[in-house]
């Protein structure tokens, strides 16, 4: 599947539906004279490097010539400032309750005009990487944040000739994805800037906003957007294949930042064997045949994890809000591990996975909600469809450093229906396409990352289990009187019901999915209301745990 960029002028009219005034005010802005087209990456890093801030690291670029740059290349450093994580609170989405359409056009109508004596670059990319499921998007930014277009085009896959699976794929009947940015734009109504989005026009405007994630998470919304209404399951996660001697193996893990996704998504086995990694951030898996599609090449990496003496630091193209320092050589390297600030960032080549593959044409066997709720084990087993499903709807966890929030509710608990805060559709929609996933002998696992009875869960004991499940080497035991439900015995880390207080506190949390459940009914006037059944089920959860619970008391 590809987009569509040119229209037969009979096609042009107001009666076309993949035309809108917010689309029609952004795409014409790439038209303009103070726009010009950057086409090559060598041209992009030229610039990226040239621009004011940037800071031109002591670094080589590994694989220069696999990523179409000169072969003296380097690795460039830029920082924002004081955010250095997405604005949740500025994106407006055109189609949900309470966003006038008109207004925010006009907005952008004016942002446009305002900019326009600036200079501004733009390129294109391709989002989804085989023709199963691919789309082309234009992004244009002023010349001072050239660097952000580098990286864009490093992130996702520079648009040319020499894709044929694009050139080959079937068209859909959507418009390429179109984006306008502006850092600078400011507005007394809007002081921590605003992202506009027109998911059925496939544009969006991004004003007031320097992170780079702005610029990557706007488009991957667009493209999941697309991805979904034309059969797909829209997946903020990372999947993996284990390639063992008698079987294979595809995994699934879904998370927010900071949640252990990557790590888990990019590990390698510990037991015989290897692994394909698809990616550890966007793909969609296809209804129809159940196979997945990575969206992005690249991968925008924390670099907490990452001293200067980690292999991963060699993989590295740009890296977004870290310090640099220089070394025994008088080098300019890279400080990371968060020492500057918190979400430090970097573009890492596709060449820090060897083992990466673009597209599985196998089905998922078996998909994980990562969560951070310390009511939980570190891995469950959830043995009903529609059970999983509601449990990826309320999916437990907390916020990390990749967004821009306040500091009391950093460290909160916060449901995060299928650890995707992008989703441009009703929650139903997404409910459904997973339950039927389910429904398909995708076997669903919970998986608690953070901690449990007081003791963190490590990352070891987190692989560990999941290795178990593949390899058939798992031994599971019932939660307790929760029927649907069974649990993976970890060392330090066994659930006690007995414990009246464990008891209480798995009810609590329990309590809080239904609450989310029944909150969506009439929040948004139902627009994110969940099927009857997943609030029947729940309560049949707390109803078994209460009568439990009272017979401990007997």
């Amino acid at each position: 599947m590809s987009s569509i960029e040119h229209f037969s002028r009979k096609n042009i009219t107001k009666d076309n539906p993949l035309f809108s005034s917010i689309r029609s005010v952004i795409e014409t802005a790439f038209y303009g004279n103070n726009v010009s087209k950057i086409r090559h990456l060598t041209d992009a890093y030229a610039l990226a490097k040239a621009s004011p801030g940037t800071i031109t690291t002591d670094l080589d670029v590994a694989f220069t010539n696999e990523l179409q740059l000169p072969t003296d290349a380097k690795v460039l450093v830029t920082n924002d400032g004081e955010i250095v994580g997405r604005t949740a609170a500025a994106r407006r989405i055109i189609g949900q309750q309470g966003i006038d359409a008109a207004f925010y056009s006009e907005l952008l109508r004016e942002a446009v005009f305002k900019a326009r004596t600036k200079q501004f670059y733009s390129g294109e990319v391709i989002v989804g990487l085989n023709q199963e499921f691919t789309i082309k998007s234009h992004l244009m930014l002023p010349a001072d944040y050239s660097p952000n277009l580098y990286s864009y085009l490093l992130n996702f896959q520079i648009g040319d000739a020499k894709h044929l699976f694009y050139q080959q794929s079937v068209k859909i009947n959507t418009g390429d994805i179109f984006i306008f940015a502006d850092p600078d734009w400011t507005h007394p109504d809007f002081p921590e800037g605003v992202v506009v989005i027109d998911p059925l026009h496939n544009c969006a405007g991004i004003l007031g906003l320097r992170y780079f994630g702005e610029l990557k998470k706007a488009t991957l919304t667009l493209a999941w957007s697309t991805a979904h209404r034309n059969g797909f399951i829209a997946c903020h996660g990372g999947m993996k294949q284990y390639l063992l001697e008698d079987k294979k193996y595809t995994l699934a893990a879904f998370g927010l930042s900071g949640s252990g996704k990557s790590t888990i998504t990019l590990a390698k086995p510990k037991n015989k064997g290897s692994v394909h990694v698809l990616h550890d951030d966007a793909f969609v898996i296809s209804k129809e045949k159940g196979s997945t599609t990575a969206l992005e090449p690249a991968y925008f990496d924390k670099t907490q994890d990452y001293p200067m003496t980690s292999e991963q630091i060699n993989y590295i193209v740009t890296a977004q809000n870290i310090g640099v320092t220089l070394d025994e050589q008088n080098k300019k390297v890279l400080v990371t591990e968060d020492i500057r600030n918190g979400n430090g960032r970097s573009i890492k080549s596709r060449f820090a996975t060897p083992n990466r593959v673009d597209h599985i044409a196998e089905k998922v066997d078996g998909l994980y909600w990562i969560m951070k709720d310390n009511s939980l084990p570190p891995l469950i087993k959830v043995d009903d469809p529609s059970l999983a499903a509601i449990f990826g709807a309320t999916l437990a966890t907390k916020r990390s450093t990749a967004e821009n929030i306040r500091n009391q509710t950093a460290k909160q608990l916060v449901i995060e229906p299928f650890a995707n805060p992008f989703r441009c559709y009703p929650l139903q929609e997404d409910y459904q396409d997973f339950k039927e996933l389910f429904q398909q002998q995708t076997a669903c696992f919970l998986l608690n990352t953070g901690d449990f009875q007081g003791r963190n869960i490590t990352p070891e004991e987190t692989l560990d289990s999941i290795e178990k499940v593949i390899t058939g080497t798992a031994t599971f035991q019932p939660f307790g009187p929760l029927k649907k439900l069974q649990y993976l015995p970890v060392e330090n880390h066994v659930p006690d019901f007995n414990n009246r207080t464990y008891l209480s506190h798995l009810l609590t949390r329990l309590e809080t999915r239904l609450a989310f459940v029944q909150t969506r009914k009439t929040y948004q006037a139902g627009y994110d209301r969940l099927p009857d059944e997943a609030e029947q089920l729940l309560l049949q959860l707390l109803d078994e745990l209460h009568r439990y619970s009272e017979s401990l008391h007997n």
